[in-house]
């Protein structure tokens, strides 16, 4: 069998190795490593410092599909909802701009369950806290190094991180990129938000009508969520859990800050837009640096090929554009880009 190695566990990794599996069956060998201690990515579900708290969606709130995306996606879509992993998105959310022909969907277990549904189909190899440092070429192979040490040789190796943390890899990668792969990488911009979840006892009455709302009266906060309210159903004996999102603006003014400074002034906002909130019982502050894809790479190829021999090959949102069906899009691009070359590709020896 060829040994892929799929560098990120968010969406478009999880996809590609789930659309690989299918493909090519017992031809690879699939294994996923993410630098973090948890499968998702930017779908990424918290869980919550105490038990009697729900969970927190802390990036991807809720799936929304345009009606061509949800005709050409369907397989996708019916898969997810025919597996309980997805449902419609009932509760309001003040704010969400209605969409011809368009729906809208949650992840009753949290959006990681996106991401652990397709790694599980996949069959992968998932290897978590494995930072990728550096890529070399070695005849027909990759070895791949990690920040902890050692390396590793792979058949073929595809890179889902975001664009500037793929620019940051050692070793040949710089040298094989052309002069306009370059170009078209080092457009790709991203937009930056703090998220903030505050998990409440089971007694907590939070006072508000809505599951989720754009807020447009702040410079600081963009969106609040009722996590188990948004997702349907919370469950018996467990607290509601507030999502915070702060805008894009003040996201890129504190950037370079450290989230235990920033999180008093998203906490002193949101105490003036919700007066009410009582004490939480813990909150938990991340910073997004690469929250959504403002700037794709040019023509939206879906994929960029580095090197055919062997297979190097990037994907991911930035490829697309920034949401579940843009993923979609990138993991069919790098599977159509993969294929053919694995096919009766000779194994590393590994």
């Amino acid at each position: 069998m060829s040994r892929v190695l799929i560098v990120g566990a968010g969406l478009t990794g999880s996809l590609c190795a789930c659309l690989l599996r299918r493909a090519l069956q017992n031809q690879v060998h699939i294994v996923v490593w993410d630098k973090a201690r948890g499968a998702g990515g930017r779908m990424s579900t918290s869980r919550p410092p105490e038990p009697s708290s729900h969970s927190a969606d802390l990036g991807a709130q809720y799936i929304s599909a345009t009606a061509a995306y949800h005709q050409s996606h369907h397989s996708f879509y019916a898969e997810l909802l025919s597996a309980g992993v997805l449902r419609p998105l009932e509760c309001p959310v003040e704010g969400l701009r209605p969409r011809d022909g368009g729906k809208d969907y949650m992840t009753p277990l949290g959006m990681s369950s996106v991401v652990k549904h397709f790694l599980s189909e996949s069959g992968a190899d998932l290897f978590l806290e494995h930072h990728v440092t550096a890529l070399y070429r070695r005849g027909a192979s990759w070895e791949v190094e990690r920040q902890a040490g050692g390396s590793e040789t792979f058949d073929a190796v595809v890179l889902t991180m975001p664009v500037p943390q793929i620019l940051q890899l050692q070793g040949d990668l710089g040298k094989l990129l052309s002069v306009e792969q370059r170009q078209q990488l080092d457009v790709v911009s991203y937009s930056s938000r703090f998220a903030l979840a505050l998990f409440f006892p089971p007694d907590a009455e939070l006072g508000v009508s809505w599951g989720a709302r754009y807020v447009s009266d702040s410079s600081c906060i963009r969106y609040i969520a009722v996590d188990d309210r948004k997702r349907g159903a919370g469950a018996p004996g467990r607290g509601p859990t507030l999502v915070v999102h702060t805008s894009v603006p003040f996201g890129l003014q504190h950037l370079e800050r450290d989230k235990e400074a920033v999180q008093p002034l998203i906490l002193q906002e949101l105490s003036r837009l919700l007066p009410q909130l009582p004490q939480p019982l813990s909150i938990k502050c991340h910073k997004w640096r690469y929250s959504q894809v403002q700037t794709a790479v040019p023509d939206c190829p879906g994929h960029m090929t580095i090197l055919d021999q062997p297979p190097l090959v990037c994907g991911g949102d930035a490829f697309c554009h920034s949401n579940f069906d843009g993923c979609v899009e990138s993991a069919l691009s790098v599977l159509a880009a993969l294929e053919a070359e694995l096919r009766g590709h000779a194994p590393s020896g590994q």
